[in-house]
Parts: C-alpha cells; structure tokens; sequence
C-alpha cells in the first residue's frame, strides 16, 4: 500500500470521467511516456496545438481532443495504385466545385459575341464597353447617355432593344 507522500503528484487526469486518479510511479512514468510521444508525434505533423500548459489533459486521444488539427488533403498529391505506381493525383477524381474551364470559355465566348453585336448596333460601342468596365459594380443608362452626349431616352431604349434580342443566349 501507498503512504500519502510516495503517491504525492502522481495522478493522471481523466477527461472522460473529469476526476484525477491516483496511481503508482511506474503506471504514471508509462501513462506519460505514451501520452509525450504521441502528443509529439502529432506536432511535428502539425495536427496537434496543445500548449505546455494543457499538456496534463493528454490522453493520447487526437481524434476527440479539443487541440486536434484535422489534416488537410491537398488534390496535388498522388494516388499510389496497388502495384506502388502513380500516375494521377487525387485532383483527377475529385470535381472542383469551382466553375469548370469550359464554362469559363463559353462565358467569355459569349461575352465577345455580344461585345461585337453591340459594335454592329452601335458606333459608340467600344466607349459604352469602356464605361462597363470602369463601372465594375454598373452604372445607370442615364449616367451612361450623359457620358456619350445623348438623350437618356433613346439609349435606354437602344439598351432595351439590345437586351431582348440577346437576352436567350443568357437564358441557356
């Protein structure tokens, strides 16, 4: 049996149940010892941001530890096959939600197209575009016909006019 004085700070700290047990000097010294290197272990990984001063709630569970720093996964790393090649990356299976590059063309593609029927239309086309583009966040028909000297009036209709007959190719 242990005296008071031999179990003196050696306890372990049980998350699950919140209580400190006491226990002996070799239980204490193996408990620590497994705790200290996977808590290590999982620093040098980057996957663990315990500080010095909470290292007494280790238990040497990452995954439901409140300092656990789940991984991330890069798309650029390779998918080793069964045989041990590897000649993809996780980035071929996985979709990117992001807009696909075909679409990306298409839009611009569209873009142009109905840049050039407004250069049809209009002989003030390339300012109007300049104007669109120095306005990113749009700017009103009337500031618009202000710039180019014209009645507000026409140009909004003009404008309207321009819209229906292209607005189906933005519809699909």
């Amino acid at each position: 049996m242990m005296t008071n004085k031999e179990n003196q700070g050696k306890k372990i700290y049980d998350k699950a149940s919140k209580k400190w047990y006491a226990v002996s000097d070799e239980i204490y010294k193996a408990h620590d010892r497994y705790c200290n290197t996977i808590r290590k272990r999982m620093q040098y990984r980057k996957q663990c941001c315990c500080p010095k001063g909470k290292w007494w709630l280790c238990d040497a569970q990452c995954l439901d530890c409140e300092f656990y720093i789940a991984p991330s996964v890069s798309l650029d790393e390779p998918v080793i096959l069964d045989d041990g090649s590897s000649d993809s990356t996780l980035g071929d299976y996985v979709t990117d939600p992001n807009a696909l590059t075909e679409k990306i063309v298409a839009d611009r593609d569209l873009l142009l197209f109905l840049f050039a029927r407004l250069k049809e239309i209009d002989p003030d086309a390339e300012k109007i575009m300049q104007i669109w583009k120095n306005h990113p966040a749009g700017i009103s028909n009337r500031k618009i016909a202000k710039m180019l000297g014209r009645s507000q009036r026409t140009f909004a209709d003009e404008m309207k006019r321009f819209r229906e007959k292209y607005r189906h190719y933005l519809d699909n």
